[in-house]
């Protein structure tokens, strides 16, 4: 399947996903999003898991100056993370790219293609292309051109399909010259070829030098920031509702957690590994009521089974994170 929406929310999608899981369809598909932070590596795993072979998103023109101007609500940064969730679960990435904006300079352009160079290299998208801008009729710029730095040289003249303006851009560079340069590099990268090419080479006139760092999305990539779990966020486990366990000594128990690739086993204390069971039982994507964090909290508490911010930060919790446990 196709969902064709411009921009599937997030919690659409995660709900759409659940949905499957529980009834345990066994559906493929794909859709269209924006690169917001709300897809996180927790949303993309449940929407891998759920069918979902590829996202389509725009990126548009690259630069964090023009993603502002279109007030598009992501940057550059938040489009690296995003993609890198969605790649790291399985999803392929489809963005959709933009030349040719207004006011868009020789050199903002050479930047946007260092930046799509580093999104193909460090492989965290693997399929793209190029549009041209085109002023519509009914969009803000085409009805608000003035706020932008263009004006309009035609009107539409019809009522339904004379969309497309022709419009004046003179602080934008001659993007047309462009084209050409900016397709060929892309169609190398998307076959894994060309990152060290210079970016001078794809073009037959002179360009600038790119200001991009050769590291910035390497850099975005090993940023790390503090995740705070909202108390209304749902908690799903997508692996085995039945947790087999075993007592050891020193009143320890074994979890024994069948994935799809192999066995992990995960050493709780006792009580904390009885009511974990439990826990995992009750969340399981097959049931259809929702646990929120806020709720297992408070339960874990009044059990008197110790702080259960620590109980969820211990490394047995850290290992169920990895093989099935989300927070959504």
């Amino acid at each position: 399947f196709h969902f064709v929406d411009e921009a599937a929310p997030p919690a659409l999608l995660r709900d759409l996903s659940v949905e499957i899981l529980r009834r345990n369809l066994i559906v493929t598909w794909w859709t269209n999003i924006r690169f917001e932070q709300k897809f996180t590596s927790d949303l993309a795993r449940l929407m891998k898991a759920a069918g979902c072979i590829a996202i389509s998103g725009g990126l548009e023109v690259a630069s964090d100056r023009l993603l502002e101007k279109i007030n598009k609500g992501v940057s550059i940064e938040k489009v690296s993370k995003v993609t890198q969730s969605l790649t790291d679960a399985g999803i392929m990435v489809h963005a959709y790219l933009m030349y040719g904006f207004p006011t868009q300079t020789e050199q903002e352009t050479i930047d946007s293609l260092e930046i799509v160079r580093q999104l193909f290299s460090t492989g965290i998208v693997q399929s793209a292309y190029w549009h041209r801008f085109s002023m519509t009729a009914h969009s803000p710029i085409g009805i608000h051109p003035q706020e932008f730095g263009v004006s309009k040289t035609t009107e539409e003249i019809g009522a339904f399909a004379n969309n497309d303006l022709f419009h004046n851009d003179p602080d934008g560079c001659d993007h047309a010259k462009f084209s050409f340069g900016l397709r060929k590099s892309l169609l190398n990268f998307m076959h894994g070829i060309g990152f060290d090419t210079e970016l001078q080479d794809w073009f037959d006139f002179k360009t600038p030098k790119t200001t991009i760092s050769s590291t910035r999305i390497d850099g975005y990539l090993n940023s790390s920031e503090f995740q705070e779990i909202n108390p209304n966020q749902r908690l799903v486990w997508l692996g085995q509702k039945h947790i087999q366990y075993r007592n050891l000594a020193d009143s320890k128990l074994e979890l024994i957690i069948e994935t799809k690739s192999n066995t992990i086993s995960i050493l709780v204390d006792e009580p904390q590994g009885k009511w974990l069971v439990n826990f995992l039982a009750q969340i399981h994507i097959s049931n259809s009521n929702k646990t929120t964090y806020s709720s297992i909290n408070t339960n874990f508490n009044e059990l008197n089974l110790g702080y259960f911010l620590l109980f969820w930060n211990e490394k047995s919790m850290t290992e169920l994170r990895k093989v099935g446990l989300l927070v959504l």
